[in-house]
């Protein structure tokens, strides 16, 4: 039999009952990792999820937790390292957007994305960072986006966060890395999940032509990415941006 990439390896993924989350939840447990992941709500796409993890062979268990809340996630990470024994690899996918031009967005608009996108990455790191380092190894997959390199208009708020979130990661990387704890960021492009299906027709045709590779992206793609990431191939990455975006970033 196949060693599996991440057999033996407890992941735990945030916003993961729905998209790219979802896709990467299913991705690890396929590599042989047992799998937590959280979301806003314990919802029947959760409990589906979970179902479909464990049919996979491996041990699945959804939480209800916000990643914005500092305590929500202290108390998830601890629920998580009980219910699993330990904790190697944290996915913090967690994330909204709130597009507008800067001209019509609210203070709300501005500080819920900074707040669900970048204040969780705060959050759950810190949390899951002192489990990691105790134990001498980890990674940490902050998911970014291309928008966090290049802007786009109408996304401020969106592309601060993420351009956030790139910062954060190289500084942790330098911290923890002594410890044998990785931490690493994913760019995607355009990938086709539930927040681009609402897109009209025309508007994905014309995302696909400035695109290299000229089609939009899957959650798989997101997914084996993150894999590589998680597991130990990539022992020696860490403090890096990688993008999964068709060659958009230049």
């Amino acid at each position: 039999m196949n060693m599996k990439l991440l057999e033996g390896k407890v992941a735990l993924v945030t916003g993961g009952s729905r998209g790219i989350g979802k896709a990467l939840a299913l991705a690890f447990a396929q590599q042989g990792a047992d799998v937590a992941f959280s979301d806003l709500k314990y919802d029947e796409q959760a409990q589906e999820l979970e179902k479909e993890i464990q049919n996979l062979g491996v041990k699945g268990k959804g939480y209800a937790s916000d990643a914005s809340s500092f305590e929500d996630s202290e108390k998830l990470v601890a629920s998580v390292t009980k219910d699993f024994g330990k904790l190697d690899v944290l996915v913090n996918n967690a994330g909204i957007t709130r597009d507008t031009l800067l001209m019509r967005m609210t203070e709300d608009n501005w500080d819920d994305v900074i707040r669900i996108n970048l204040k969780s990455v705060f959050n759950l790191t810190k949390a899951a960072q002192r489990y990691m380092l105790k134990q001498r190894s980890g990674s940490i997959i902050n998911m970014s986006s291309v928008v966090g390199l290049g802007g786009n208009a109408g996304q401020a708020n969106y592309a601060a966060s993420k351009a956030g979130m790139i910062g954060f990661t190289k500084s942790v990387a330098q911290e923890i890395g002594a410890r044998n704890v990785r931490c690493n960021a994913i760019a995607p492009g355009f990938i086709e999940t539930d927040m681009t299906a609402k897109l009209p027709e025309d508007v994905k045709k014309e995302w696909a032509e400035k695109i290299p590779l000229k089609r939009a992206g899957k959650p798989e793609d997101v997914a084996n990415t993150a894999i590589y990431l998680a597991s130990d191939l990539s022992s020696y990455v860490t403090g890096q941006v990688i993008p999964v975006c068709g060659g958009m970033t230049k």
